[in-house]
């Protein structure tokens, strides 16, 4: 199973969710479900440019949301569009988890990427990090 990502209706907000046979794959799937915010199509974004990203927080749940608000932080400021991200995590059971992701992008062009809504911050609520089904869901609400 590959990462899948969907968005969900929560009240006024926006819910992220994504879903893998490992926890880096159900967090692509929400970086997935966030990336397709500003780009209806993430099928649509260039390989053009490398990136990668690396965070540590005290929980996993604290770890998606430090790993959500460096995507936002990459469009807010450099206007990057980041797909098909490639994402580990190490959560051992004493100290912080660890995370580490790989995609590749292109500048955000309105000509080409429609924009439902830009978080250029945001506040993320209702984490969720577990297992579910034979796989794994990262789930957030964005106040946006």
């Amino acid at each position: 199973m590959t990462a899948l990502a969907e968005q969900f209706e929560h009240g006024a907000d926006v819910g992220l969710r994504g879903r893998g046979t490992t926890p880096g794959e159900a967090f692509a799937g929400a970086a997935g479900a966030l990336t397709s915010l500003w780009a209806s199509d993430p099928a649509s974004i260039r390989p053009r440019v490398k990136e990668t990203i690396s965070c540590e927080a005290e929980d996993v749940e604290r770890l998606l949301v430090a790993f959500l608000d460096e995507l936002i932080f990459l469009f807010a400021t450099r206007r990057l569009l980041l797909a098909g991200l490639e994402v580990e995590i190490e959560a051992p059971p004493a100290g912080p988890a660890r995370l580490v992701a790989w995609g590749r992008g292109e500048r955000y062009d309105p000509a080409r990427h429609e924009s439902t809504v830009e978080p250029k911050g945001a506040t993320f609520t209702a984490l969720r990090v577990a297992r579910e089904s034979g796989g794994w869901v990262a789930q957030c609400v964005v106040d946006v």
